[in-house]
């Protein structure tokens, strides 16, 4: 019986990428592309190596069936179509690319630009059809326009650049990226959406989709925007109501639009926007360059390769790259670093700039690290998307956004045995939460400087109000009318009569109507509801 590692190819890769594979002994690499379910478990037998683009999905069962298994390896960002919990609970690697395709998705964003400007697909269409009709296709220049960038990441960061070497301005909102970042790229930061978008002449898409982000680009932010914008969709279908499109387009308050992503893909043919004259269409085609996917394919391979060799995990999404016994000692931490991170992403000031770890109690004794990055990654899901930061790229991902990041021991005997402090802070504009572990068990213990107790789970709803008699109970009252359940409660004051914090563990989401409804009690200053999945 062979000793090789087996690694299956179930997805078109560059043919460099199998080469490279193929041209290590220890290798035997299998290429079989287009397996149905039950074809593909009874090929992943005996596999070391899975790699796929999207074209296949390794689901449970593939992962059952795949019985020495160790590495999963997606070609490209995205790993919807990798059972990330059944690969985690089974101790398979899954691997990504973040950033192979980042050129060429911008390169076509912009192009895409081009094309609406200059209404090129329309009258390449005419002139195949025997037309000569240069009157009905005037288009307009992009020197000197307005271009709104949504998402300054790798690729937004790309399409800025090319925009300003054609003479436009730039302007850009990123509730996550720094000032000083803002500044590097040349570009002006806008503190909220709506006034992002107002005066936009062109607006390009370029956001992870998330609960937050569904529909960022709706009717009624629309149509607050001055008539005549161009929008281009390149990242997300769902960022733009399409519905809401579709009628702004006929009504011709938005002049024209050009996307590559869609709500439902392949859009069937009575989908809204289809039929509008004014509109670039193309299908998914970002990545979809030989340079992005030789690149992927290359580098998916190499990590594959270190990972069977060398026990390396790059840009995984479910492993840290740690050994056992040391893994063993954090953990807990990890996986709590990461609720911390997550929380304090909810609670924290616009475009923050600084993030400060403190590590105090026995835990500042160990290899805070990895700790350090969970607490990254979970900060940085809700703005970069979770399939794109892991453990491996945490600390890439803050840099890119301007976060300056810094981890420190204090020193002395503390009220807690272990003790993780995450700060984050925009000049004066500050947020804190502590957590620590009672019996074994996490704790948030401080929020803002304010002693709290609560378990980091469910739905916590944080209110600060002023310490005055009744407000418990009008919160309860709320709550109650509306079905939302109290679970736990914990409060704190500065003084009497000063300034409370109440924090509430509750059995549901409350809605924005609910939400609004408690913000409407006296002495109410500010609310946060956070949501941990």
């Amino acid at each position: 019986m062979s000793d090789k590692h087996r690694i299956l190819v179930a997805d078109p890769i560059s043919q460099t990428g199998i080469d490279l594979l193929q041209a290590e002994p220890s290798f035997e690499v299998e290429v079989k592309l287009g397996l149905k379910e039950a074809e593909f478990c009874e090929a992943a037998k005996g596999v070391s190596a899975i790699v796929v683009r999207s074209g296949v999905k390794v689901t449970a069962k593939v992962l059952e069936a795949a019985d020495k298994l160790k590495v999963v390896g997606r070609a490209g960002v995205g790993v919807d179509n990798i059972d990330i919990p059944a690969a985690s609970k089974r101790g398979v690697v899954v691997m990504n690319t973040p950033g192979g395709n980042t050129v060429s998705t911008a390169e076509h964003a912009f192009a895409l630009m081009s094309s609406l400007a200059r209404k090129i697909p329309q009258a390449h269409a005419t002139v195949i059809a025997g037309r000569w009709d240069r009157k009905h296709f005037q288009g307009t220049e992009l020197n000197h326009k307005v271009l709104a960038v949504l998402g300054m990441g790798r690729i937004g960061a790309e399409f800025a650049k090319r925009a300003k070497a054609f003479g436009m301005t730039v302007i850009a909102y990123d509730p996550y990226l720094s000032a000083n970042r803002a500044q590097l790229l040349g570009v002006e930061l806008r503190d909220n959406l709506d006034d992002a978008v107002k005066d936009a002449d062109f607006i390009t898409m370029h956001m992870p989709l998330t609960n937050e982000t569904k529909h960022m680009l709706n009717e009624t932010r629309m149509r607050k925007i001055k008539k005549g914008v161009r929008i281009i969709n390149c990242a997300r279908g769902g960022l733009v109501d399409d519905n809401a499109l579709a009628k702004l387009l006929e009504e011709g308050h938005v002049a024209g639009a050009a996307l590559d992503v869609f709500e439902v893909e392949p859009p069937p043919a009575d989908y809204p926007v289809l039929h509008a004259p004014n509109v670039v269409f193309t299908p998914h085609l970002g990545a979809s360059t030989g340079e992005a996917q030789e690149s992927v394919g290359i580098e998916i391979a190499e990590q594959v390769k270190d990972n069977l060799l060398h026990g390396t995990v790059v840009n995984a999404v479910n492993m840290p790259n740690v050994d056992p016994k040391t893994l063993a000692e954090i953990g807990p931490f990890l996986r709590f670093g990461e609720i911390l991170g997550r929380l304090i992403s909810q609670i924290a000031p616009q475009r923050v700039e600084k993030m400060r770890i403190n590590y105090s109690g026995k835990l500042g004794e160990l290899d805070t690290t990895l700790i350090s990055r969970g607490v990254l990654k979970g900060y940085l899901e809700k703005p970069i998307g979770a399939d794109q930061v892991n453990l491996i790229n945490a600390m890439s991902t803050a840099e890119n956004l301007g976060l300056k990041f810094t981890e420190s021991r204090l020193p002395g005997p503390t009220a807690f045995n272990d003790l993780i402090e995450v700060h984050v802070s925009n000049g004066e504009d500050t947020a804190v939460i502590s957590g620590s572990f009672f019996g074994g068990d996490p704790r948030i213990v401080k929020i803002n400087g304010r002693h709290v107790e609560a378990r980091p789970e469910g739905t916590l709803l944080l209110i600060e109000n002023d310490d005055r008699p009744g407000m418990i109970g009008a919160y309860g009252t709320i709550l109650g009318k509306n079905q939302v359940n109290i679970a736990n409660m914990s409060l704190s004051r500065n003084v009497e009569g000063g300034t409370a914090l109440t924090l509430l563990t509750l059995d549901s989401v409350p809605t924005e109507a609910v939400i609004k409804e408690l913000e409407q009690i006296p002495g109410v200053i500010k609310i946060y509801s956070m949501v941990l999945e």
